[in-house]
């Protein structure tokens, strides 16, 4: 693709349904399609990622600095601090630990995990916990 041709494309992802902007993942050869349900999601991503294609992605100064901060947002919970949550009238209690995280008696590696286990889809863990600013998008 040419440069020229970035913003007709951009604008054309804008009028794609969820199954076109999944089709258009697959033929840009970009992996697994995310199993996101939002169209606006998919769009962003495709068009990131012909942003790239054409000037570059990060650079690694750039990347270490994101890659840091997203280990940053929950390693800022200290071993023994609780995260309690109600989740269709049941309260879901976790307990951080030196190397993850403990629920009903199971360790796990991440708050994700977690979340996925209790509500059956996937979630971002410190979303559904309260720790980001979306926290009750979807319950």
């Amino acid at each position: 693709m040419r440069r020229d041709d970035l913003y007709a494309t951009l604008d054309q992802l804008e009028r794609l349904g969820l199954g076109a902007l999944r089709e258009r993942w697959t033929a840009l050869e970009l992996g697994p399609v995310p199993s996101s349900r939002s169209p606006d999601l998919l769009r962003r991503l495709i068009g990131w990622e012909l942003q790239c294609r054409i000037y570059g992605g990060l650079d690694a100064e750039t990347r270490r600095l994101v890659k840091s901060s997203q280990r940053k947002r929950t390693s800022s919970l200290q071993p023994g601090q609780r995260l309690v949550r109600e989740w269709q009238g049941r309260p879901i209690e976790v307990l951080a630990t030196e190397d993850g995280f403990e629920f009903q008696g199971e360790r796990f590696r991440s708050l994700s995990a977690i979340a996925t286990q209790v509500t059956g889809v996937r979630w971002n863990g410190p979303r559904f916990f309260g720790l980001t600013e979306k926290a009750n998008a979807h319950g």
